[in-house]
Parts: C-alpha cells; sequence; structure tokens
C-alpha cells in the first residue's frame, strides 16, 4: 500500500491513497475534497467512478459540490432558520429563502488541517478544524475531524467525529458523484440499487419536506428488491417530477444492511455500510451541460449521490431521524463504500 501528497499550483494538499489491488484514491485538504476512485471494471480497466473537474482549480467555486465533505448540516433547512431549546437560530439564505449544505462558508469550501498515516492494513488522510460559532451561525465551537481510510478489500472508509461545547445540529455527509460505468461513459439510468428502506420523506415543490413520511410500495421509490435510476427519471409519479425527473430524496433506512449498487456493463459493483439512518438519493437531475467535468458524458443523470446521513426535515418535524446532538458529547458516524466485480 502507498500513500503520497503533491502541493498544487495554488498551494492546496492532494493525497493519493493506493493499496495492493491498484485501486486508487485523490483526496484534497481543500474542502475534504475526493477528486478520483479509480477501481477496476471486469475487464481489469482501472476507471474514475466519480465525477471530477478537468482542472483542480474548478473545485474553488464547484457549485455542484462534486466530492466534498459537507456540514455543519447537510441538506436543506427551509427558511434559514430552526429553534433550539425555544430560541430561533438564524442562518445564512444561499438557496433562495433557505439554507443549503452548510452555507457558503461550509465545511466544502475551506483549508482543513491535513496529514496521512499508514498501516500495516490501510492509508489514510486526516483532516481536522475547528469550527466558531461566529462562523456560520450554528450554536457551539466545534472540533472536527474527518479520516479517509483505504484498505486492500478495495474499501473507501470515511469516518466523520466532532464534539461540539453546545447543543447544536450536525450531519455531515460527502457529496460525490458515482457513476460505475468508468470514466462517465454512460449516464447512471442502468444503475441498479438495492436499499432497505421503506419510506421517503416527502418534499412539496421546493424540495422542501411536506412533513410527510411516503410509503414505497408500489412507488419508483421501492429499492427493495432491486431496481434501476431509470425507473424514477423516465417516471410520471408527482415525487419524481418535483424533482425535475429523477431522484432528490432523503430514504429512511429499515436496518442496516448494505445499500448495493451495480453496473451490468463494466461489472462494477459498490457496496455502502454506514451507521447513519438513511441517506439522499440525487441523480444530477439539473447538471448542465457547459460544465468541465472529465467525464465523457455531460451534463444531467452523468452520476449518483448517496449523502449518508440524518435529514433536516427533523428540524421542522420531529418523527424523522434527527440532525440534533448534545453539547459535549461525541458524534462519530462512518461510511464505508466497498467496490467490487461481477462476471
Amino acid at each position: 500500500m502507498e500513500i503520497s501528497s503533491e502541493t498544487l499550483a495554488n498551494g492546496w494538499i492532494e493525497y493519493t491513497l493506493k493499496n495492493d489491488n491498484q485501486m486508487q484514491v485523490k483526496v484534497l485538504d481543500y474542502g475534504g475534497i475526493i477528486t478520483e476512485i479509480l477501481v477496476p471494471d471486469k475487464d481489469g480497466n482501472l476507471e474514475n467512478v466519480v465525477l471530477s473537474y478537468e482542472n483542480k482549480t474548478d473545485y474553488e467555486e464547484n457549485p455542484y459540490y462534486l466530492g466534498a465533505a459537507i456540514g455543519r448540516v447537510a441538506g436543506r433547512i427551509a427558511n434559514s432558520e430552526f429553534i433550539l431549546h425555544g430560541e430561533t437560530i438564524r442562518l445564512e439564505a444561499t438557496e433562495g429563502e433557505h439554507h443549503l449544505h452548510g452555507g457558503s462558508n461550509g465545511f466544502h469550501n475551506m483549508i482543513w488541517e491535513s496529514g496521512m498515516t499508514e498501516t500495516d492494513h490501510s492509508v489514510n488522510v486526516h483532516l481536522h478544524h475547528i469550527r466558531r460559532e461566529e462562523d456560520d451561525g450554528y450554536p457551539g465551537d466545534m472540533d472536527v475531524y474527518i479520516t479517509y481510510t483505504l484498505t486492500n478489500d478495495n474499501q473507501l472508509r470515511i469516518l466523520y467525529e466532532a464534539v461540539s461545547d453546545k447543543d447544536t445540529a450536525l450531519t455531515m455527509t460527502n457529496h460525490s458523484y458515482f457513476n460505475l460505468s468508468g470514466n462517465g461513459k454512460r449516464q447512471i439510468h442502468n444503475h441498479e440499487i438495492r436499499m432497505q428502506s421503506s419510506q421517503i420523506v416527502e418534499l412539496n415543490e421546493a424540495l422542501l419536506p411536506t412533513g410527510q413520511a411516503m410509503d414505497v410500495e408500489n412507488t419508483p421509490f421501492d429499492f427493495r428488491e432491486g431496481s434501476t435510476l431509470a425507473t424514477g427519471i423516465e417516471s410520471d409519479h408527482p415525487q419524481n417530477k418535483i424533482a425535475a425527473n429523477g431522484y432528490d430524496h432523503y430514504f429512511i433506512f429499515d436496518n442496516q444492511t448494505p445499500v448495493e449498487v451495480r453496473e451490468n456493463e463494466s461489472g462494477r459493483t459498490m457496496k455502502i455500510m454506514t451507521n447513519q439512518p438513511g441517506l439522499v438519493l440525487y441523480t444530477a437531475n439539473t447538471l448542465p451541460e457547459n460544465t468541465n467535468f472529465s467525464s465523457e458524458k455531460q451534463g444531467a443523470y452523468t452520476g449518483v449521490t448517496f449523502e449518508t446521513q440524518a435529514t433536516p426535515a427533523s428540524l421542522q418535524y420531529e418523527q424523522f431521524p434527527t440532525v440534533y446532538i448534545h453539547g459535549n458529547r461525541p458524534y462519530k458516524k462512518m461510511t464505508a463504500f466497498t467496490f467490487g466485480v461481477e462476471e
């Protein structure tokens, strides 16, 4: 196994993790951004399975959050405010009247303290940041750590740890767009997903929670026995239409069994394990054609996110998996992506 670092022209550090199977992961200290994940297909071809910019400097703007660490709260907070212990907490409005992905000063666009380590079984990138209350308006000063670990089992683990000195809201995730065809050769319609989730958080036309949990039975949101993403992309279901013809929804897990993803033509598979209560599935429904992505295909449906997290819907509707955390109690969440091939 190997790990190395390179200082880019703009001063960012890019870390390269490589295992004995030649799988590679590249991570920036800027935004904790995953810029590449190279894994073999069924014929042994090593290709990138996440959307990436052609030029690294484009990550500075990164309006689509490609590969980025997201926080403090991943997702939309309605009207950019929530109530904590009877006090209204007001945040920066970054998407119309609403607060998205931690705001303009979120985890995705800052330089993290960084370092690397190597063991007999893994190579690791360590990120750290001290977040101040005045930085973003969320209550509490917070110590935040993210660790990226690559193993010889072709598993990429992301460990999120934090401690706040006050009760606050926190749910972190990674915003990589996956495309298992390799180098974005094909759109994601034929990616098959298997996920044990009986309910989603229903959305209104502003992509905000209605407060209702929708049962997935007999809908394009039922992945319990396996279904392709085309099912929802091509669906007339009102929830798919609201999301601009696809998915942009929070799925509540029934249990902790893996989420399984397969792309038949390449043979690549990905299993996702997490101790989070659910994930946001987003099929890049509105990505524009005129981007500087390095993928062969451009525009909508060139990638799919699996944003493992709690849901900011819980800030308005307490029946959903909560983003509230207690002061001086450790926050510790993990998501693992394990890659393989099927003949």
